[in-house]
Parts: structure tokens; sequence; C-alpha cells
């Protein structure tokens, strides 16, 4: 039974790297090419995300440049990149579309940072879903007889112990993204 704490910790790790990956579409001050992860393009006629039919590259600190692999599309890129809501506007230099992110205002800067917090505590509401159907396992073990109440405490207490460890590491996560989406 104390490999169910260690299963438990693996899907708390593995919500925090989630929980990393939404971080990454959120825009800072600098250009990133996570924030293009999200958007799909009409190629051929079926939805397709960006990622697999175009390079993306940083030329610039606020720059993205988008290379199809196939120049023929490249107007079903650029419509894509300016139907998504990154709020800059795509210009083409033959079959390379730029992508220069506009300057943060204060407001957008504190949309950016409750749209984080909102991504943290959803890592956090999926970290305590773990942890509640851990428990469940465990209190249903004493119950039965499988273990003692004594081993069952000394699980719930380490459970208890992995789950505060990852979310002060979300916590962690959010204050430094918070801090990165503020730095001028």
């Amino acid at each position: 039974m104390a490999n169910l704490v260690d299963q438990a910790k693996t899907q708390m790790e593995k919500s925090i790297e989630s929980t990393k990956e939404n971080f990454a579409g959120i825009r800072t001050g600098r250009a990133n090419p996570a924030l293009l992860n999200g958007i799909t393009v009409e190629y051929y006629g079926a939805p397709t995300p960006l990622k697999s039919v175009a390079t993306i590259g940083v030329p610039e600190p606020r720059t993205l440049s988008v290379t199809p692999f196939d120049p023929s599309q490249a107007n079903a890129v650029e419509k894509a990149l300016r139907d998504s809501d990154l709020g800059a506007s795509p210009r083409r230099n033959g079959a390379v579309i730029l992508l220069t992110m506009p300057e943060l205002t204060e407001d957008r800067r504190k949309e950016y940072v409750k749209l984080a917090k909102t991504k943290a505590e959803d890592g956090k509401v999926a970290v305590r879903n773990i942890r509640r159907k851990a428990k469940e396992t465990i209190d249903k073990a004493i119950k039965d007889g499988e273990m003692g109440e004594d081993e069952g405490e000394r699980l719930l207490k380490d459970l208890d112990k992995v789950t505060k460890q990852v979310t002060d590491q979300l916590d962690a996560l959010l204050d430094s993204k918070q801090k990165e989406i503020m730095e001028v």
C-alpha cells in the first residue's frame, strides 16, 4: 500500500508539468514559441496544430517567425495566426510569417496574472482530487481489514506531506510566473 502514495505523487507531478505547460502559453513581455501551442491551422481541410505544419523561431526578443513546411500553406497559417487571440498581427516576408508581440499594458498584464492564478488553481484542484482518491483507497483498505489503522494513519500522513510539497511547488511556479508577467 505504500506504493499508493508513490502513485499519487507521480500523478501529482504530472499535474505540475501540465501547469508548467499552461503557464508557457501565457504571454509575458518576451516572445515564446509556446504562445502558439494552442493554434490550429486548416491544413488540407483538417485542423492541424501549427507546430505540425511549420517551424517556429524567435529571431528577436519580441518577434516570432513562423515558416510553413509547405510554402503553399502560408496563407492558411497566416489566417490561423490572424484569427488567434494573441493580439499580434502577422506580416509576410516571402514564405516566412513574422509576428511582433505588442508591448503589454498594465491592464493586460493584470489579466494575464489572473489567468495564471486560474491555471495554478486548476493544478491544485487536480492535486486535491488525486489526494482524495488515494485517501478513499486507504480508508477502504482499513475498513476491509487489508491494513491496520496505524499503517493507514501513517500512509495518510505521508499523502498529506506529498500533497503539501506539490501545492507549495505550484505556488512557487505561480509566484515566478507573476513576477515574469509584471516585469516591464
